[in-house]
Formats: structure tokens, C-alpha cells, sequence
């Protein structure tokens, strides 16, 4: 793969074969992204796990505390008494059978995170085939089947991200945007790193944390020590 100038000048400054303290890496991070937008800054885990045993997987969903910097919609599922509330809480679309409808007769995804309430999940099941492959299908262990929906939608537009494994045993993670600074990403970096060694499972042998790099849209990852995780 042939990559651009901006790219190469910025692998230059890496080392590959240092592992970078957290704050270091994304500090060199922010400076190699260098694209006319707010570049993503992301995080990715691969964890000594095989996630085809059902008992290890790793999943879950953390707030981190200074958000994603992107504008989060949110689509609730809930019964009309809880409307006023999700609303109030912020959320961009409430409903039931009309939000399934419009899903499934105009291919209608103006939303990137889905909440629902346990009463209406016999109703969102149906989208699983929709929802499902694109990471939208709302889970309890996510927090978005939950019977405070109000709830969810707040953390949810407050910078609430889903970790989950990929099938190569990774995890794949948005911990905020170059403009945030080191600073900032190093708190939503050590935030979403303690919430995956929580949810380590039982059944891990040996090294959880196997290796960790950050990048940004379109540059470089740069490698992480996890040593401070002690995991």
C-alpha cells in the first residue's frame, strides 16, 4: 500500500520498536495529524483472549469523560409513556413500530447509536438483520436495554462509546479528536483501558493485555506500554 507524503514524513518520528508512555504516544499523535479536518484519534487492544469461547469474550461500554467530539444521534425504542423523557434527555428519534417501519421499507440509518427499552426489544428484534451487522443492535451489557432510556440517551450523547472484540481478537476504540490535545486523550485513553481490564474474564490465561496503538484518521499508530495496567 502506497502511502503519501504527509504519512511518510509523520512514520519518520515513530519509533516501531519503542513502546511510547500513553501521554508521549498520543502527544505524538496529535502532531502527525496533519489532514485539513478534526482528525479521530483512536485506540486499538489486542487482548490474549480467543473470543470464539463464549467465555472470553470481552464487551462493554464506558463513558469517557471528555467525550468523542462527535455529535452522537441517538434513535430510542421505548413505549409512549417514556417518549417525554427520552426526548428531554435529548434524543433525535423516539418511537416504536414507526421507527421499525421506516428502517425496513426506506433503509432509513440517520443514527449511530440505538437505545431501547426491554419491553420493546420483541419489536427491535426484527432489525437484527439490519442492525446487527453495522454494531447498532442494542445490547444490556452496552447499556442500551435498559428501562431508564432517558438514561442511556444522556450517556450516550455525553461520549458514551461500546468496546467490543473483533474477531481477531482486537478491540477497536474512538478515544476523542486531535484538537483535544495529549492531555485530554490521555484521560479517555486511561478511562477506556481500565474499563477493558475490568472486563477482563475468568477464563484468560496468561498476558491480557498483548499490545496497544494508537493512531489518528490518517496517520501512523504508534505504539503503547500497558506495564501500568499490570495486566
Amino acid at each position: 500500500m502506497k502511502h503519501g507524503k504527509k504519512y511518510v514524513d509523520s512514520a519518520k518520528a515513530v519509533d516501531p520498536a519503542k513502546l511510547y508512555e500513553s501521554t508521549e504516544a498520543l502527544d505524538l499523535v496529535c502532531k502527525n495529524a496533519k489532514a485539513k479536518f478534526d482528525e479521530t484519534i483512536e485506540a486499538h487492544i489486542r487482548l490474549g483472549v480467543d473470543s470464539r469461547h463464549a467465555d472470553q469474550q470481552v464487551r462493554g461500554a464506558v463513558v469517557l469523560p471528555n467525550g468523542t467530539g462527535k455529535n452522537v444521534r441517538v434513535c430510542v425504542f421505548c413505549k409512549e409513556d417514556k417518549y417525554e423523557a427520552a426526548q428531554a434527555a435529548g434524543a433525535d428519534y423516539v418511537g416504536g413500530q414507526d421507527l421499525v417501519d421506516r428502517i425496513m421499507k426506506e433503509n432509513w440509518m440517520d443514527f449511530d447509536v440505538v437505545v431501547a427499552s426491554p419491553d420493546m426489544m420483541g419489536l427491535v428484534g426484527r432489525l437484527g438483520k439490519i442492525l446487527g451487522p453495522r454494531g447498532l443492535m442494542p445490547n444490556p451489557k452496552a447499556g442500551t436495554v435498559t428501562p431508564d432510556v432517558a438514561k442511556a440517551v444522556t450517556e450516550a450523547k455525553a461520549g458514551k462509546i461500546e468496546y467490543r472484540l473483533d474477531k481477531t481478537n482486537i478491540i477497536h476504540c474512538p478515544i476523542g479528536k486531535a484538537s483535544f490535545g495529549a492531555a485530554k486523550l490521555d484521560e479517555n485513553f486511561n478511562t477506556l483501558m481500565e474499563a477493558i481490564v475490568k472486563a477482563k474474564p475468568a477464563a484468560a490465561k496468561g498476558t491480557y493485555l498483548k499490545s496497544c496503538t494508537v493512531t489518528s484518521t490518517m496517520g501512523p499508530g504508534v505504539p503503547v506500554a500497558t506495564t501500568k495496567f499490570g495486566v
